[in-house]
């Protein structure tokens, strides 16, 4: 039995997320097999948490594949199968390890005989809650740690899977009542990254903000420092195991989302971020009309993943430019393939021979999927367009804008407020929660108050506007040049699309990583031993930290088998090429991690930096939120106004009450 990690045996250059498929499919599902036996079918078994780590990282027929016949839920009463024998893929938690003992232990056990991979450390005392089961041991075949405890839901990003940690960690203090538990079980699931890829990476993070003596640092800006120390102590446990470097081979830089407030709300203008935000999505899913055979139209779902060629290439494309490139594609499609032009003949009333039907029949089933893969998107971005039009969008996102550089401020809202009458709700919070983030000031008078009066928000609403102070910003570091209210200062732009002036402020904290300029005082590494390290000038800069050149042991040079990828034939498979091809010489990996929920425009700028500063950006988050999850959140930090009126009523009887007694 096997306690611990270690290298594959298979060879290939690979990116993040499949690392991750390729441990799960192939260093613990390949490898649970025996070597004398005809059959190769096993029961898979799975926790509610790894269930959902597996389904992110591989597909059902990927399992199949591999010999896997049955997926089971390890809490849920199962059918005895002792002709097959189970992996067990879990937590080891004791309710885990209880049923595990359950189902094997005994005289009569519910499968044949079991490998069991742990997905995070295993304490030594569940350890010896399985040995001094004597029936058990012979029917253990394998024990490991998988050390593969967190949700790979891009290519380049990765979540912990704590949705409720803006509400928890950030809440007035009767709502945050479970900060250390939440960030233990944050830095243990954020440490098994780095065990998985085995990685050892330099540890930076946001610095408390309130660092002059007479000021009280809170704990909402501890929380960074905290969470860094824990991840800390968690990878300690990792430098033990076999070919985990003892040298730092990357850099993790932890943060808030406090560092910038406005990338969660304001309106992202890429094809990506506008799919999320305008239409109904559950997670990737997307569900639209086609026509049917029967005729009239029925729901079929989507996918919109990197699987689809198309996607991957428009996704962070302007929604404009992408609508066009759509037009051109379909266009030289159709112009192009054979099949399409004889359809459009047929359709026509023109004479197709027997020889062109032929050639037709063999290019339909290309024919088809390709025209339904672009018919996909044609009618997502003309249904984004037709929004954007409906709703007045554009004015709405100048204004936007125009509020975070500086450009606009209290008047024109006023004025918008009063002239677009029309306005949703949405809109209007996010707007007015954009203007309290650059005005701050505005929360110690009653003008906000007077503004989301004349918007006419609910309590509910109000609730999120204010709210924003939870998340206020360090001052030192909010403003730029003469502008009082700018959030930004604009950047040389590649982008020459109208509203793509925007940028998160994850973009220039990564480029001054990469060039080890971001100052030490305000982002601090835990590997530094000095004590005089935390306390160093601000213009000491993180060239301190440079050592010499080390990667990963699980290098994009050293790793498993190449991953096999469909050719569609679609004029987008280039992109799936490229992106593996020019992924062979890269620098040393970045994972930035934000505490509270990430952002579409966050992830947009970790792909756009892999390829401008050539080292694999990985964005990392208690949860990736759209603009209204993230609104829906904002309002659960505190009770509304209605629910404190009815609390000191409450408070207020029952001191009556007592006062009788």
């Amino acid at each position: 039995m096997s306690m611990s990690d270690s290298d594959s045996p298979f060879q290939g250059d690979r990116k993040f997320k499949q690392i991750g498929h390729d441990r799960l499919l192939y260093e613990m599902i390949r490898t649970a097999k025996r070597p004398d036996s005809k059959s190769n079918w096993k029961v898979l078994i799975m926790d509610k948490v790894t269930v959902r780590v597996m389904s992110h990282s591989c597909k059902m027929a990927e399992l199949t594949e591999e010999g896997i016949s049955l997926v089971e839920d390890i809490n849920k009463r199962r059918q005895p199968l002792p002709n097959l024998d189970a992996v067990y893929y879990i937590q080891p938690t004791k309710e885990n390890i209880a049923m595990l003992l359950a189902d094997m232990a005994g005289k009569s056990p519910l499968y044949k005989d079991a490998y069991i991979f742990f997905s995070s450390s295993v304490s030594k005392e569940l350890i010896a809650d399985i040995k001094k089961e004597p029936s058990i041991k012979p029917r253990l075949r394998a024990m490991k740690e998988m050390n593969l405890e967190y949700f790979a839901i891009d290519s380049q990003c990765f979540i912990t899977d704590h949705g409720k940690a803006l509400e928890e960690l950030y809440g007035d203090e009767e709502i945050s009542r479970n900060v250390d538990e939440c960030l233990t079980a944050m830095a243990n699931r954020i440490a098994t990254v780095f065990a998985s890829m085995l990685e050892f990476p330099f540890v930076r993070y946001r610095a408390a903000k309130s660092l002059d003596p007479t000021t009280m640092t809170t704990l909402c800006d501890l929380i960074p420092t905290k969470l860094a120390a824990s991840v800390w102590n968690s990878l300690m446990k990792y430098k033990t195991l076999p070919n985990f470097p003892q040298i730092e081979t990357c850099d993790l830089l932890i943060l808030d989302r406090s560092i910038d407030q406005i990338a969660p709300i304001i309106h992202e203008w890429t094809y990506d971020a506008m799919c999320r935000d305008l239409l109904e999505m559950d997670g990737n899913k997307y569900v639209h009309e086609v026509p049917s055979k029967t005729g009239g139209f029925e729901k079929k779902e989507v996918l919109l993943e990197e699987h689809d060629p198309v996607w991957l290439e428009l996704r962070h494309s302007h929604i404009a430019d992408a609508s066009e490139r759509l037009h051109d594609k379909m266009t030289n499609f159709v112009s192009k393939n054979k099949a399409a032009q004889m359809h459009q003949g047929s359709r026509d009333g023109g004479q197709i021979t027997t020889r062109e039907m032929q050639k037709m029949v063999q290019a339909l089933p290309q024919y088809n999927e390709q025209m339904d893969r672009l018919s996909l998107h044609v009618a997502i971005a003309g249904k984004i367009n037709n929004i954007i039009r409906e709703t007045g969008l554009k004015d709405l996102g100048q204004l936007e804008q125009d509020l975070v550089f500086g450009d606009a401020g209290t008047k024109d809202v006023i004025n918008f407020l009063k002239e677009q009458t029309d306005v949703t709700d949405e809109y209007k919070v996010r707007l007015l929660m954009i203007y309290a983030a650059t005005h701050p000031e505005k929360f110690e008078s009653d003008e906000l108050t007077k503004l989301m009066e004349l918007a006419n928000l609910s309590p509910d609403d109000m609730n999120a506007v204010y709210n924003m102070r939870y998340l206020e910003a360090a001052p030192e570091t909010i403003k730029f040049g003469n502008k009082k209210h700018g959030l930004r200062k604009d950047r040389p732009c590649e982008e020459a699309w109208q509203l793509m002036r925007f940028y998160p402020m994850i973009e220039e904290l990564i480029e001054k990583l990469s060039k080890n300029e971001l100052p030490v005082n305000e982002y601090p590494c835990m590997n530094d031993p000095s004590p005089t390290f935390h306390g160093a000038s601000h213009n000491v800069s993180a060239r301190v930290l440079d050592t010499p050149s080390a990667h990963s042991m699980r290098s994009r040079r050293s790793s498993f088998a190449r991953p096999r990828y469909s050719d569609d034939g679609s004029s987008s498979e280039s992109i799936l090429r490229r992106t593996i091809s020019e992924y062979h010489k890269m620098g040393k990996r970045i994972f930035v991690f934000i505490v509270g929920g990430a952002t579409r425009s966050e992830l947009r700028v970790c792909h756009k930096l892999t390829t401008s500063l050539r080292r694999e950006i990985i964005l990392g988050s208690s949860s990736l939120d759209n603009p209204a999850q993230f609104v829906e959140k904002l309002k659960s930090l505190t009770p509304t106004v209605d629910e404190n009126e009815n609390k000191n009523e409450n408070d207020t009887e029952v001191a009556e009450t007592e006062v009788v007694e």
